[in-house]
């Protein structure tokens, strides 16, 4: 049974750092890239970062590059995300997912995410 299983959120305030971890199991985790989105109430679910099976490739979105780090430990099956000076707008439900490419196929496992809100 694929699991992903997000955790390290909570209340922080602005200026603030968070890890988020997802813990995989279910599937040969090194095989799947992965990857942290995230969805805002009342917004659509936008990519967050995204790392390469081995890790040896990573892609950041412009609107929080330099501001977060994902990893991935794939002795561990679980990949992380470090979030530093956290911002309001980036409060929101923050899922980690999994991906594979095989020819034209894509296959995606989802986690149920974790909540990360930003206030003073």
């Amino acid at each position: 049974q694929v699991q992903l299983v997000e955790s390290g959120g909570g209340l922080v305030q602005p200026g603030g750092s968070l890890t988020l971890s997802c813990a995989a199991s279910g599937f040969t985790f090194s095989l799947y890239a992965m990857s942290w989105y995230r969805q805002a109430s009342g917004k659509e679910r936008e990519l967050v970062a995204a790392i390469s099976g081995v890790g040896g490739s990573t892609n950041y979105a412009d609107s929080i590059k330099g501001r977060v780090t994902i990893s991935r430990d794939n002795a561990k099956n679980t990949v992380y995300l470090q979030m530093n000076n956290l911002k309001p707008e980036d409060t929101a439900v923050y899922l980690c997912n999994a991906r594979r490419v095989i020819g034209s196929k894509s296959v995606d496992y989802w986690g149920q995410g974790t909540q990360v809100t930003v206030s003073s």
